[in-house]
């Protein structure tokens, strides 16, 4: 008799690529996470694009949050 074959969980990644996804992400979206958003990032001045640097640092943290999820769709991970 064989033993039974246990499924490998969906949510781990399977792939090189995958991995490092999901580690760029984590990372990514530490830098918009206490402790640096209150330590390093809440400032009003210099201002970026019209807006104070908090928020256009936000803003640049969250577009590449959406950019690697993009890259991951993308790459079917």
């Amino acid at each position: 008799m064989s033993a039974p074959v246990v499924p490998r969980s969906h949510l781990l990644p399977r792939t090189r690529q995958g991995r490092a996804a999901v580690v760029v992400f984590v990372v990514v979206f530490l830098l918009a996470m206490p402790p640096l958003t209150h330590t390093v990032w809440n400032r009003v001045e210099p201002w970026l694009l019209g807006v104070p640097f908090f928020f256009g640092v936000l803003l640049v943290i969250y577009c590449a949050l959406i950019g690697v999820l993009i890259w991951a769709y993308r790459k079917g991970l």
